[in-house]
């Protein structure tokens, strides 16, 4: 058998209807060599039959990764499905996060040693995101400005990530302010890496629970480089019930610690210490 050549883990809670847009977005890559794995953090019964409808339907290769519904339990789902991976290079996204048909492939070929790809999504209103289908994924509709605009979106700067391409691309991603951080809806890097580091600390709650293992893995020597105008997703709309100032004091107490310390190993992560 063919070794795969990435594993894509999908993060999910209770977003059926968004899922399945994903997947047929999946669906469409120009590089076909990976799998998909849910982590899903404790969805009900009509996620399970959209990830069993791929299954049966389509040529994607998927494996779902769930847990019982305990509130916000991301980190620990997700180092579950990093285990369950059987690929050397992991990209990370959501399951709200449909990906333009270059994605898997653009990933791969931006991946270099000690370094993670830090990519792009482009955030849609409630309307537009209803209105996407399998139609206009499949014929990349939903990712032309025209189409877009035509259907109420506001051109600002930001819509330059769906039309930057080759040089301009290159120019955005070199001279861009934003940091190149492991934003978990649009992330690649290597699994050795993230072992190395033991994965995700699962004391983080909901708000930059994925930029702690970020400040990790730059602490352990990995660079991030910025690809936010070449790697795409479209981010469909969503309200965000987790939100509470608790769970950011705490998640943010976390971080100052791992910056202080230059900390590279949790031991809250895959392997449990003590």
């Amino acid at each position: 058998m063919e070794t795969l050549k990435t594993s894509v883990i999908v993060s999910t809670y209770n977003q059926p209807q968004w899922l399945e847009k994903v997947l047929w977005g999946y669906a469409t890559q120009t590089e076909k060599s990976f799998e998909i794995i849910i982590a899903d953090d404790g969805s009900g019964e009509e996620t399970k039959q959209v990830v069993d409808r791929f299954k049966k339907d389509s040529k994607l290769e998927i494996v779902h990764v769930w847990h019982e519904d305990d509130g916000f339990q991301k980190t620990k789902i997700l180092n579950q499905a990093i285990e369950a991976t059987s690929s050397e290079y992991l990209i990370f996204t959501d399951g709200d996060c449909i990906p333009r048909n270059d994605f898997v492939a653009t990933h791969l070929k931006l991946s270099r040693k000690n370094c993670f790809l830090s990519g792009g999504y482009f955030k849609l209103p409630e309307d537009i995101s209803k209105l996407i289908s399998k139609e206009t994924i499949e014929s990349q509709q939903c990712f032309k400005l025209d189409w877009l605009l035509k259907h109420g979106l506001k051109k600002t700067f930001k819509t330059n990530k769906l039309t930057a391409f080759g040089l301009k691309a290159w120019f955005l991603n070199t001279f861009t302010p934003t940091k190149a951080t492991f934003d978990g809806m649009n992330v690649s890097g290597w699994k050795s890496d993230i072992l190395a580091v033991n994965g995700f600390d699962e004391r983080m709650e909901y708000g930059g629970e994925d930029r702690e293992l970020g400040e990790r893995l730059m602490n352990y020597g990995v660079k991030f480089i910025q690809v936010r105008y070449s790697a795409i997703c479209l981010h469909l709309y969503h309200e965000r019930p987790y939100k509470n100032e608790a769970a950011l004091a705490k998640n943010k107490k976390i971080r100052e610690e791992t910056k202080k310390s230059k900390s590279v190993y949790t031991p809250y992560g895959i392997i449990k210490s003590g």
